[in-house]
């Protein structure tokens, strides 16, 4: 049979979202976003959305996932899946081809492996015993539920460790109900470059946002109202300008640790693909942006 849905995965800059995007435009899809900073609003150049990219052609691409929620507000794991589910079920009775596309190992994996995700409420007497303990005494209560965590930004922000904590203890005692689980058949392709061209498409990247507003975005989240420590809890370009902006580094110590930080990142999201693979994921690997290649592939899985 035919495959509903198609991936498109890969590390930061590696240009996931224009391929998606042309995909979509070129075989009557939508883009599903599996990115797990793009969900907040006003929050566009720090984490890539690059919303112009969605444009194709004249003809604006329709996107989910992206500007759905404030920074101060939590998204996690059992909420994607949740809104991925109701999403791709809505597109395929539409007709439409739904394109997955991101980085986010662990959002990527929940739907191809098909994670049993349970729904875990605030518990508000709970939530606040957890909330006097410290950040150290909350990261021993995670590990202890899960010793093979892997999404270790989980541990550098104390209400991302107290919701982590919730849906662990949710997951030992209640099973998630998987009546209206859609059945998804993917076929998944990775964007691969030369390490040293992805090197210089990162380091490129970095300059022209740094260049564009990405200290100012940073700014202006603060002057909104979101705190420091929230805005360090996003990790990479959030974190490093917050710093410099509270004047904890300099211009230079920023830009070089945030650039050293980005390349780590990508290895690790490299790390995760390959397990994925191990997992039993199949990734069909496209080198750069090849996207005749892509689209040729794709559409001999749709037939």
């Amino acid at each position: 049979m035919a495959k509903n849905l198609i991936v498109i995965l890969g590390p930061t800059a590696s240009g996931k979202t224009r391929l998606a995007a042309k995909l979509a435009s070129e075989l009557n899809g939508e883009v599903i976003s599996a990115d797990s900073r793009q969900v907040y609003k006003n929050m566009n150049i720090g984490t890539g959305k690059d919303l112009n990219q969605y444009i194709v052609d004249g003809r604006q691409i329709p996107y989910h996932l992206i500007d759905i929620i404030e920074p101060e507000n939590e998204f996690n794991l059992f909420e994607f899946q949740k809104k991925f589910y109701e999403i791709f079920k809505l597109l395929l009775r539409k007709n439409k081809l739904p394109v997955l596309v991101g980085g986010t190992g662990l959002y990527l994996e929940s739907v191809l492996l098909d994670y049993d995700m349970p729904e875990a409420p605030v518990i508000e007497e709970q939530r606040k015993k957890m909330s006097g303990k410290t950040k150290e005494e909350l990261q021993k209560i995670l590990c202890k539920l899960k010793p093979d965590l892997h999404n270790r930004t989980d541990l550098d922000d104390s209400e991302r460790l107290i919701r982590a904590i919730e849906i662990e203890q949710a997951r030992t005692v209640k099973n998630y109900n998987d009546e209206d689980k859609p059945e998804i058949d993917a076929a998944v392709f990775g964007i691969r470059w030369e390490r040293a061209i992805l090197r210089k498409r990162i380091t490129e990247r970095l300059e022209e946002r740094l260049n564009t507003g990405m200290i100012e975005e940073v700014s202006a989240l603060r002057s909104a109202g979101v705190t420091w420590e929230r805005l360090e809890s996003f990790g990479l370009e959030y974190r490093f300008i917050a710093q410099y902006l509270q004047k904890k580094i300099t211009f230079d110590e920023m830009k070089s640790k945030l650039n050293t930080a980005i390349h780590q990142f990508a290895k690790r999201q490299d790390t995760w693909f390959r397990r994925m693979e191990k997992k039993g994921v199949a990734i069909n690997w496209i080198p750069g942006d090849d996207y005749s290649l892509l689209k040729e592939s794709a559409i001999r899985y749709l037939k």
